[in-house]
């Protein structure tokens, strides 16, 4: 038998006119008999976490039955193509969020700092704040070993407030709900044209002037690695040339969209002060770090994401 499979290394890269941009696992990237190309191959563990504050109407997401049969809700719905990889868990309480005799108000600054930590969080409005640490930057630990990116933490509410926020509690508290160390908070970005940047651009300077030079340009990522694009093409076969095509047209899609927000942005508001990238609408806005999410995921970029959609 002559094996004329081409193995890609896994940590093969586009390149071109100083761009580079990861690529998705491919088949091409696990060699020809080898134990993990002759069975399912391993799943990498990864950890995605989506914070949204004040509640659900829990009913709504709470299965009827316990136990492995359940039947998914109509909000589950969606979920139905995954249903013999879910679970779903209930009745769980972070007590520690309560407030403790004479705190009084601070639901928000509690919600948020216990939410990942577990620890009652200290109350000051000063610089004196300490949690605990994340069970994001935990795993982040170990897991981000083998990423670029050890940890990718993202948000929607601008995170520019500071002083005393809810009560006399820190406004570090309901700024994020990742923390680094007891008295470190990781801060959460809100403007996707920033995350784009930090997963697929030059990542030499953070400079906004540059920033904005760089992108004025109007030459996307893509466009300076296209040769590189049709060369990996060509050394792949059909399945991996239709997986890679349909990344890169998420990738100009993501970029099509940041773009866009930033024209709207400049046109629309050019008297207020805030990160151009970021949609008009709170839908677009999600969305889009959604999916910047996804391509971070489909990179392998990094295995540990945190969402904050709201205080």
């Amino acid at each position: 038998m002559i094996i004329v499979k081409k193995v890609l290394p896994r940590r093969t890269v586009l390149r071109g006119l100083g761009a580079t941009l990861a690529l998705p696992l491919l088949d091409a990237m696990v060699p020809a008999l080898t134990a993990q190309q002759q069975t399912a191959a391993r799943a990498i563990k990864r950890l995605s976490i989506v914070y949204v504050p004040n509640g659900m109407a829990m009913e709504y997401w709470t299965p009827v039955e316990e136990g492995a049969g359940f039947t998914l809700s109509p909000v589950l719905q969606p979920l139905t193509r995954f249903r013999e990889r879910l679970t779903i868990l209930s009745g769980l309480d972070h007590k520690e969020a309560n407030p403790l005799p004479g705190e009084g108000v601070g639901d928000h600054a509690r919600a948020g700092a216990v939410f990942l930590t577990g620890v009652h969080p200290k109350k000051t409005a000063g610089t004196d704040i300490r949690a605990a640490v994340s069970i994001d930057q935990m795993l982040a630990q170990e897991m981000g070993k083998e990423t670029q990116l050890a940890s990718l933490e993202v948000g929607l509410d601008s995170s520019e407030m500071a002083g005393a926020c809810d009560g006399d509690y820190s406004c570090a508290y309901v700024n994020t709900i990742s923390w680094r160390n007891p008295t470190t908070p990781m801060p959460m970005e809100t403007n996707p044209r920033i995350v784009f940047e930090r997963l697929f651009g030059d990542g030499m300077s953070t400079d906004a002037a540059a920033r904005r030079a760089r992108f004025d340009e109007d030459r996307s990522i893509l466009d300076a690695l296209r040769e590189s694009a049709g060369r990996v093409a060509n050394s792949v076969g059909p399945n991996d040339a239709k997986k890679l095509a349909e990344y890169l047209d998420a990738i100009r899609d993501v970029e099509r969209r940041i773009q866009k927000a930033t024209a709207q942005d400049r046109r629309e508001l050019p008297a207020v002060e805030r990160p151009s990238g970021v949609p008009d609408t709170f839908d677009q806005h999600a969305k889009l770090m959604f999916d910047l999410q996804v391509l971070a995921m489909q990179a392998d970029l990094t295995r540990v994401i945190t969402f904050m959609m709201g205080r």
